[in-house]
């Protein structure tokens, strides 16, 4: 449970610390009072969006501590042991927020920093914030049926289904491409034979247009490239004054020297690796130097190559690399076409075996969502009974979902990624009536004491249920944990009451 809750220069808060007892706490105050402020401080702790915003007028930042304990098998221990906080007192853990005046924030749980994805999953665990309206929601039949398989446990029941209808739809698609017109199939194999054979024809290599625009460059300039190369290599080796002649009479003043002088030796070495480096430069543009010769036919051929290769890049990828990805990908795609119907036998037959196997795990979803529905209507109008609704009557009806009015597929198609099921609660509040859809029969009052009872119910279940802490991964607009509303009892630290 909650134990306290201590804010620092939050909102209008300069400094409360709020404690808790087992059981129901009230908290009431009027309008204004900071009541929806500690509720939002609670959030910030456990992962809520951090703004400088909240921070008291005047001051640096805002901390917000909030302390839970649990006397048995605390919800967190597999938290803990993930993310290596394991140590001390596991019966209590410690949240602290701290958001700064320039925007940053910091979470730390147990005095160890962690991160904001992390906060969020351990705040699945010790509390649930239900806010005013939030009941409208349950009028939608997704978060119905997202409630149901959530009390049903249906999670990996869920993930399989949902992973062969994706199967079952790739392979409709391709059914259906393959079983295009045959005159639009003859059409699209000239199209992609040109495309193929152009692609063919023209020999791509990877990086060749790179090493083109560089041979280009050259030819393009190949006075100011040679008279560069000549000045360099008559200035290096055979000009006056040449500078690997200058270090060679270097080399022989300090070889004299060292014989009067050991201290110059270990400076000899260096200076032949220079002299070796430069003379290797030399012969590199002597030899260059002798290759560079006025080409004006091969420069005229490499403009051609580049203008081809250019109109290539324009029509079918902005780089050599994506040209040569789509000449593989029409290839594969000409060879299905050109043996579609070999093609077609055997994605009909994939076909046939995923939607027999989509249907299995349907049927089985379907089966243990009726099974649980029974239970779940029971315990709900156990719960709504001690709300002050005890005359009236819940209902879980079921329908199949209807196959598509423009869905030309086989029959095997109907279906969707959450099974075979439409599902919608019925109420009934008065005696006598008919039961019938919440959003025809049922008041606010009423929709929330619904709410309460089924969260009650369905975060119950879902406690017991995971073995690990407790975040379904079924309907984020409606999360259902396992905790009791709470509600407050204040102490102010001023003594305020």
């Amino acid at each position: 449970m909650l134990q306290g809750i201590h804010i620092q220069n939050y909102a209008i808060i300069e400094n409360l610390s709020v404690e808790f007892s087992p059981g129901l706490n009230v908290l009431s105050g009027e309008t204004g009072s900071g009541k929806s402020i500690l509720v939002d401080a609670l959030g910030l702790v456990l992962g809520g969006r951090a703004s400088p915003d909240m921070i008291r007028s005047g001051c640096a930042r805002a901390t917000v501590t909030a302390v839970f304990r649990a006397e048995r098998k605390p919800p967190w221990r597999a938290w803990l042991e993930e993310y290596g906080l394991v140590g001390g007192d596991e019966t209590e853990i410690i949240l602290r927020r701290e958001v700064q005046a320039g925007g940053r924030s910091r979470i730390l749980v147990n005095d160890q920093p962690v991160t904001l994805v992390a906060t969020k999953e351990l705040a699945a665990c010790l509390a649930e914030i239900h806010g005013q309206s939030e009941h409208v929601a349950l009028l939608g039949r997704d978060v119905q049926l997202d409630l149901l398989d959530q009390f049903a446990g249906s999670g990996e029941l869920l993930e399989e289904v949902a992973g062969l209808y994706s199967r079952r739809r790739e392979l409709e698609r391709e059914m259906a491409s393959l079983s295009q017109n045959e005159q639009d199939r003859l059409r699209t194999i000239d199209l992609l034979t040109f495309q193929a054979r152009e692609l063919e024809a023209a020999g791509i290599e990877l990086g060749e247009d790179t090493r083109l625009e560089d041979e280009k460059r050259v030819l393009a300039n190949l006075e100011r490239v040679r008279a560069a190369a000549s000045l360099a290599f008559e200035n290096l080796y055979e000009g006056d004054g040449a500078a690997c002649a200058r270090l060679a009479s270097v080399a022989r003043s300090l070889e004299d020297l060292r014989q009067f002088e050991p201290a110059i030796g270990p400076h000899l070495e260096p200076l032949a690796a220079s002299r070796a480096n430069l003379e290797e430069l030399a012969y590199f543009l002597r030899d260059y130097l002798g290759k560079l010769q006025a080409n004006p036919q091969r420069l005229e051929e490499i403009e051609d190559r580049l203008a081809l290769l250019d109109r290539l890049k324009r029509k079918y990828g902005g780089t050599l690399e994506e040209v040569l990805a789509y000449a593989e990908r029409i290839s594969r795609e000409l060879a299905n076409l050109e043996h579609a119907d070999e093609r077609r036998g055997e994605v009909a037959r994939d076909l046939e075996k995923a939607a027999a196997e989509y249907r299995r795990a349907a049927e089985a979803l379907s089966i243990r969502r009726r099974e649980v529905a029974r239970r779940l209507e029971k315990l709900i109008r156990e719960e709504i009974a001690q709300l002050g609704m005890e005359k009236a009557r819940f209902e879980v009806h079921f329908a199949d979902i209807p196959r598509s009015a423009t869905d030309s597929g086989p029959a095997a198609s109907i279906g969707t990624s959450r099974g075979i099921d439409e599902i919608e609660f019925f109420i009934s509040t008065n005696p006598g009536e008919d039961v019938r859809p919440l959003e025809k029969i049922a008041s606010g009052g009423e929709l929330s004491r619904l709410m309460l009872a089924l969260k009650t119910v369905v975060g119950a279940s879902a406690w017991h249920a995971t073995p690990r802490f407790f975040a379904s991964p079924i309907s984020p607009r409606l999360p259902a944990l396992p905790t009791i509303t709470t509600l407050w009892r204040r102490r102010s630290t001023r003594g305020g009451r």
